[in-house]
C-alpha cells in the first residue's frame, strides 16, 4: 500500500515515510520497555514507568504483537528462574520455611502436600467434606 497525498503545485508529502518513522519510534519504545521489564524482573508497572509507556499500551502490544509477547514470556521465565535460584540458596542456608515451601510445591508427587479436613458439626449433623466429595465422585 502506498500512502501519498497530492498537494497544490505537485508538492507531495509522503505519508509512508511518516508511518515508517512512527513504526520505528514504536519499535524503539518496545525495546526500551523490554529492557526495563528485564531490569525489573518482570514487574510491569515499574518497567512501564521507567520506559515512559502507559500500562494500557504494554497490554495492547502484548495482545497484538506475537514477537513482543514471546519476549515478555522469556523475561517472565528469567524472573522465575531467578526466584527459584534464591529459594535454593535459602534451602542451602538451612531455611526450614523455604524447604517446606519447596516440598509443598515441587514434592507433591512424593506426598509432600497439605490436606485439609474440614468437619462441620451442628447439633444435628456432622459433615466430613472429604467423605462427601468421595461419595459424589463415586456416584459419577
Amino acid at each position: 500500500m502506498h500512502w501519498l497525498i497530492q498537494v497544490k503545485e505537485g508538492v507531495q508529502f509522503h505519508l509512508l515515510a511518516q508511518y515508517l518513522n512512527m513504526d520505528n519510534s514504536r519499535h524503539i519504545k518496545k525495546e526500551s520497555l523490554l529492557k526495563s521489564l528485564e531490569q525489573s524482573l518482570g514487574v510491569v508497572t515499574l518497567a512501564c514507568k521507567k520506559a515512559e509507556v502507559p500500562r494500557s499500551t504494554f497490554y495492547k502490544w502484548l495482545k497484538e504483537d506475537k514477537e513482543f509477547a514471546k519476549e515478555v514470556k522469556d523475561i517472565e521465565n528469567v524472573a522465575l528462574d531467578f526466584a527459584e535460584s534464591q529459594l535454593h540458596k535459602q534451602i542451602q542456608d538451612n531455611s526450614t520455611s523455604a524447604t517446606i515451601f519447596y516440598l509443598k510445591t515441587k514434592g507433591k508427587k512424593r506426598g509432600y502436600q497439605e490436606n485439609q479436613a474440614i468437619d462441620i458439626n451442628t447439633d444435628e449433623v456432622s459433615i466430613n467434606f472429604k467423605e462427601l466429595i468421595s461419595a459424589i465422585k463415586d456416584k459419577e
